[in-house]
């Protein structure tokens, strides 16, 4: 690829992004919001498809094949690299899929008691 000004920013950027990223505390810190995010998901998702009570089946299914390829994304090799880590796009998303799981289980047992 030729080196222009476009691409010459677009590496730098991302060079300086990777830098900022490889702080541990910043790193958790966007996990967590991951996390987090993936809660207030799953409650949304919950009280929309409750509200509407017509596709819930669908949902359902929909969610079940997102969770299941967020699990094959990060469980399908052993972690590569020097630090023996995921990369943060694969730990962010496995975030959000811990935070969905456990909203949807709180709402079941808010509904249960």
């Amino acid at each position: 690829m030729q080196r222009t000004r476009l691409s010459t920013l677009i590496e730098s950027v991302s060079a300086q992004f990777g830098r900022w990223i490889f702080n541990p505390w910043r790193r958790l810190s966007l996990v967590i919001i991951g996390l987090l995010f993936g809660n207030f998901l799953g409650i949304a998702i919950s009280s929309i498809a409750g509200q509407a009570a017509e596709l819930d089946v669908i949902i359902s299914a929909i969610l079940l094949l997102a969770v299941e390829f967020v699990s094959w994304l990060v469980y399908r090799r052993p972690p590569r690299g020097v630090d023996k880590r995921n990369s943060l796009l694969i730990e962010t998303l496995n975030a959000l899929k811990l935070g969905l799981i456990y909203s949807l289980f709180v709402e079941a047992f808010k509904l249960g008691s």
